[in-house]
């Protein structure tokens, strides 16, 4: 039988949540009281601490996934309906970044980030929309970057899949809008995590010396605005993409 909230929480899909910003997106819905699904290739010792924990072991769930493979999507998600009967939350959070000029990348980077951040982000939102239209309900929200909104040096094909899951928000917002499913997206700035990747000490000052909040973004900061855009109550703001930057793009 599948379990179900006693409090009323919600079912949460973060993917990529085994590290950095997934990670505190996951913390962030546990600390809720909800029930939280999370997936990635492999585990880390976060991960094994909720799942050993007393007070989120029965409300969390992890599957070993590669989300690139539409098996692996599908499966997972058919592992979250399996233990908690359904899905109102889904954050697609997974992707990975190569650094590189681009007419030096190789086809296998090239496909490495294009089938995660794109094609995996496609197939978890097919698996768990079609259960939301079911039941005419939902919240998603897509992690996309400022990479997408600004061009950034060495960066071209990650800005790429970026920009297409912002142009992914607002299709999927007039197509599931009117059946009561919310689409939204967050555009984090340089996060203290791996938006940092292969960035000097310098370079980080550099940034934080442009970025009028004066720092680095923390998970949490991303994670308070994933908690704001899937409020049960929100259901008027749709198909937007929320820079969450700390004013650097201002």
């Amino acid at each position: 039988m599948s379990a179900q909230p006693a409090d009323g929480g919600r079912v949460v899909i973060v993917t990529g949540g085994s590290r950095g910003l997934g990670a505190g997106i996951v913390r962030s819905y546990l600390d809720s009281g909800d029930l939280v699904a999370t997936c990635a290739r492999s585990i880390t010792p976060e991960v094994e601490a909720w799942m050993a924990d007393p007070a989120t072991a029965d409300r969390f769930l992890w599957g070993s996934a590669d989300l690139a493979k539409a098996e692996d999507a599908d499966a997972f998600v058919k592992a979250v309906i399996a233990k908690w009967g359904r899905v109102d939350v889904l954050i697609n959070n997974a992707g990975v970044a190569r650094d590189g000029i681009h007419s030096m990348f190789s086809d296998d980077d090239i496909d490495t980030v294009v089938d995660l951040n794109i094609k995996g982000t496609l197939y978890v939102s097919r698996a768990v929309s079609r259960r939301m239209l079911a039941r005419r309900s939902g919240h998603i929200v897509n992690i996309s970057s400022i990479v997408g909104l600004s061009g950034y040096r060495g960066l071209a094909t990650y800005s790429a899949t970026k920009a297409a899951l912002d142009g992914l928000t607002r299709a999927l917002s007039r197509e599931l809008g009117s059946r009561g499913i919310v689409v939204n997206g967050i555009a984090p700035g340089y996060l203290k995590t791996e938006m940092s990747h292969g960035l000097d000490a310098d370079q980080l000052q550099q940034i934080v010396r442009r970025t009028p909040a004066g720092r680095l973004g923390d998970p949490e900061d991303i994670a308070r605005v994933c908690q704001f855009l899937t409020d049960p109550k929100g259901g008027y703001l749709t198909g937007q993409v929320i820079v969450v930057d700390g004013g650097l793009t201002s």
